[in-house]
C-alpha cells in the first residue's frame, strides 16, 4: 500500500508510462489470465486478425495496470482531487430522476475503470454496490471502502446476501451500481447474444427494474489517454425498460453493454470467464486454461 501510495504521487504522464511497463510484465508473467483474455477475444471478435487480437490483449493489460496504479486516489485522495480527476458527462440524467424521487439502477459492466465511476458518483449521491470479498483482507477493506468513503450513506453488500437487501436499499432511495455481465451458471440464467457468441446471463436487471419501479441508466467509466484522468458517461434512462419480457430485457441489456465495450474494447476486463457456461452443456472454452 505504501508503494502504491508513493507511485500515485508521481506526475500523471510518468505514472501512465510506468503503468504500461507494469502491464507488459503482468501479461508476460500471468499465463492463465493471458490465455483467458485470448479465448474471450477470439469468441467475441472471430473476424479479427490474430495479430490484432494479440495487440488488443497487450493494450488491455497496459490500461488495466495503469488503472491499478491510480487506485490510491480513491483510497487516500480528497474529494476535490477526485472531482478534478474524474469528470462526469450526462449527470443531468441522474439529477433529474433523483429530484423526482425516482428509483435508479446504474447499468455498467466490468471495465478497468469502474471503481473510479463508482467513487465519483458516490461523492454526489448515495449508492449501493455489490462486491465479492477478496482473499487479502487488507485489500478487501480498501476496495470496499474506496467507493463509500466520500458518502457514508452508501452501502456495500456481498453477493451471498441475495436480492432482498438490494431491493430494500433501492426502495429506500439508493442508486444501485449494477454489473450484470458475469456468468453465474445455468440456474436463473438464459442464453442471449453477447459480442458475437451466446452467453449465460441472469435476468436480474429486468426483474429489479420491475419490482422496484426503477429507471435504468447506462453508466460507463473510461480511462482517458495519456494519463489525463477518467470520464464517467451517463446516458438517459432506457426507454420502455423493463418491457415485461425478461428475455427481451436481457437481450437489450447485452446490446447496451456491447455498444459501450466496442467504443473502447481494450478497457473491458477480458480476463474474466464470461463464457464458461455453454448452451447444451458443451465444454467450457477455458478448460485448457
Amino acid at each position: 500500500m505504501a508503494l502504491l501510495w508513493g507511485i500515485s504521487m508521481l506526475p500523471a504522464p510518468v505514472r501512465s508510462g510506468f503503468g504500461s511497463f507494469v502491464g507488459d510484465i503482468y501479461r508476460l508473467l500471468s499465463a492463465k489470465r493471458r490465455r483467458v483474455a485470448r479465448v474471450n477475444i477470439a469468441l467475441c471478435f472471430p473476424a479479427m486478425a490474430e495479430a490484432a487480437r494479440r495487440q488488443l490483449v497487450r493494450r488491455h493489460f497496459r490500461v488495466y495496470a495503469q488503472c491499478l496504479l491510480d487506485f490510491p486516489m480513491l483510497w487516500f485522495g480528497n474529494p476535490a482531487k477526485l472531482g478534478r480527476w474524474v469528470r462526469i458527462t450526462g449527470l443531468e440524467h441522474y439529477e433529474t430522476l433523483h429530484r423526482q424521487g425516482r428509483r435508479i439502477i446504474l447499468l455498467t459492466a466490468h471495465f478497468v475503470a469502474l471503481e473510479f465511476g463508482a467513487a465519483a458518483m458516490s461523492a454526489r449521491f448515495p449508492l449501493l454496490g455489490m462486491i465479492k470479498p477478496m482473499r487479502n483482507p487488507l485489500l478487501d477493506w480498501f476496495m470496499a471502502n474506496g467507493r463509500k468513503r466520500f458518502d457514508p450513506r452508501g452501502r456495500m453488500l456481498e453477493r451471498e446476501q441475495g436480492l432482498r437487501p438490494v431491493i430494500r436499499e433501492i426502495q429506500r432511495g439508493l442508486g444501485f451500481y449494477y454489473l450484470p455481465d458475469e456468468d453465474f451458471g445455468v440456474q436463473g440464467s438464459i442464453f442471449v447474444p453477447f459480442l458475437g457468441t451466446e452467453a449465460a446471463r441472469l435476468t436480474t436487471l429486468g426483474r429489479l427494474a420491475q419490482i422496484c419501479d426503477a429507471a435504468v441508466l447506462p453508466c460507463f467509466t473510461y480511462r482517458l489517454p495519456h494519463g489525463k484522468g477518467y470520464e464517467v458517461r451517463l446516458g438517459a434512462a432506457l426507454p420502455g425498460f423493463p418491457s415485461g419480457d425478461l428475455a427481451e430485457d436481457t437481450r437489450r441489456m447485452n446490446a447496451e453493454l456491447e455498444r459501450h465495450i466496442l467504443g473502447a474494447p481494450e478497457q473491458y476486463m477480458w480476463t474474466f470467464k464470461y463464457f464458461k457456461t455453454r448452451p447444451g452443456g458443451a465444454p467450457s472454452p477455458y478448460e485448457q486454461t
